[in-house]
């Protein structure tokens, strides 16, 4: 594993990178309120046969973290943002790994430049209205009101540090499966100053979502990209009934329910590198280099 920033639009974008640059190149794409650390072990489990490369959002992890008045947190932005990373790194093709957050960044880059898609690989990330149940009753009312203080204080209450031992714990097979670091670190680099406004302005943002899933079906349907699904099942925030609808328009896709929650990597990291190494190996050649001479290094 190495560790890397790269400036993109004046901002140190930190990634983690592993593996051969020769090698099938995968993309991997956190959520909230994590970081590429998430997919420290899956990385690792993969790195002798792909070239990852997992960056971390503006505001989140290693990343430069601007304010809310020096930065727009939307997620049209942070896919800009990521795409112009794939850029930078000369990344001709890849593999979409998307978690939570991650699935509307990744959409968006899968439906701007599909040609650059050679799979998706889903985790607990939602296209379909389904997928929206309980958890977001507070979202849905801050999208319609701003000023709803219920919801308000229903959405400040995920940046503690109560909903963040919470989202990795809940429908785990077991707490000691979860490795302490990831909730304290997560939690650290939330209670940054300033943190909790970038945080409120993407809870906003994430409305934006839903009116694109139209658009992301119809990618599904048109351009067929080979598709793993390997989902934590007891997930409150992305349950199961996310998962199935994906089937409707990409019926060849493969769907892995896993005895996990939220953060399925932390408990079946190994279990999804083996899915997740078969399928490519069906599904994407080995020939000629993803990513142009001289990245990487």
């Amino acid at each position: 594993m190495k560790y890397k920033k790269v400036k993109v639009e004046e901002l140190d974008i930190f990634y983690r990178e592993a593996g051969d640059p020769s090698n099938p190149v995968i993309l991997l794409l956190h959520g909230f309120p994590t970081s590429s650390s998430m997919f420290r072990n899956l990385m690792v489990d993969l790195a002798d046969r792909y070239y990852l490369l997992a960056p971390d959002y503006p505001g989140y992890g290693y990343s430069s973290a601007p304010s809310t008045t020096e930065f727009e947190y939307t997620f049209d932005h942070l896919t800009h943002i990521i795409d112009c990373f794939v850029r930078v790194l000369h990344v001709k093709k890849f593999s979409l790994y998307m978690m939570d957050y991650g699935a509307p960044v990744g959409f968006r880059l899968a439906a701007q430049r599909p040609e650059r898609i050679q799979a998706l690989l889903i985790q607990n990330g939602n296209a379909y209205d389904e997928g929206l149940e309980d958890f977001w009753i507070p979202f849905k009312g801050y999208w319609q009101n701003q000023q709803d203080q219920k919801s308000i204080d229903g959405l400040r209450f995920l940046l503690t540090k109560e909903a963040t031992y919470w989202q990795y714990t809940n429908g785990a097979r077991a707490v000691e499966n979860i490795d302490p670091n990831t909730y304290t670190v997560d939690q650290a680099l939330l209670d940054r100053p300033g943190n909790d406004a970038v945080q409120m302005q993407l809870f906003l943002s994430y409305g934006s979502n839903p009116p694109h899933y139209p658009e992301w079906q119809a990618y599904f349907r048109e351009h067929r990209p080979p598709t793993l699904i390997t989902w934590g099942k007891g997930d409150f925030i992305f349950p199961p009934s996310g998962a199935h609808p994906y089937l409707r328009d990409l019926p060849e896709a493969e769907l892995h329910l896993l005895d996990t929650g939220h953060f399925a990597l932390e408990e079946d990291h190994a279990v999804v590198a083996g899915l997740i190494d078969a399928f490519l190996t069906k599904h994407v050649p080995r020939e000629g280099p993803a990513v142009a001479a001289g990245a990487g290094n």
